[in-house]
């Protein structure tokens, strides 16, 4: 599976001239019950940068904005050693958009 992954993403990253593959972050975050958990365990989704998990390439996620007030990042990957790139690349985009915000905290009772 590892050689596999490498070659799609050496062929993607070649063949269409890229300097890095750019795609949505799994999906926006999920709200968390206080009392009861996390229920985030039940999610369904299928992570965009699990084809560069496999080939052991980099990859990076920066915030991209928020959905119905929950986060969503922005995750660059690209081929083996080009995490000077990919850092590069998710601090200019970072920079652009200014997706960042502070969260705001909720006091927990005891």
């Amino acid at each position: 599976a590892k050689s596999i992954s490498q070659s799609r993403l050496d062929d993607a990253l070649t063949n269409n001239q890229l300097d890095a593959i750019v795609a949505p972050s799994n999906g926006p975050g999920w709200l968390i019950d206080l009392e009861n958990g996390d229920d985030g365990s039940s999610v369904n989704y299928v992570s965009s940068s699990g084809l560069a998990a496999i080939a052991g390439y980099p990859a990076i996620t920066v915030p991209a904005g928020y959905i119905d007030g929950m986060p969503v990042g922005i995750s660059f990957f690209g081929a083996a050693f080009s995490e000077p790139e990919l850092i590069g690349l998710a601090y200019a985009y970072e920079q652009r958009t200014q997706a960042r915000r502070a969260p705001e905290l909720t006091s927990v009772s005891p």
